[in-house]
């Protein structure tokens, strides 16, 4: 258990920055008319900063995942 989120402990900050970040941008500037699907209503913002917040941090894992791995390669 605690190998699996350290694992995954980077993904799991960004994905609580987009989280935070969602519920700001909804909170502050978010759509006061309700016709913005996106910003109306907080959780669809949460849930938009969220995944977006998913995305960057899975990717970013991924890249220094290989970076890591390819330098295991070359002291090998």
């Amino acid at each position: 258990m605690l190998r699996t989120i350290k694992k995954y402990l980077l993904t799991i900050v960004v994905t609580t920055i987009g989280i935070v970040g969602g519920y700001l941008y909804w909170r502050f500037i978010g759509c006061n008319s309700g016709s913005c699907p996106i910003t109306a209503n907080w959780y669809t913002s949460v849930i938009a900063g969220g995944l977006i917040g998913y995305l960057v941090g899975d990717s970013i894992n991924d890249v220094l995942k290989k970076k890591k791995n390819k330098t295991k390669q070359i002291k090998s």
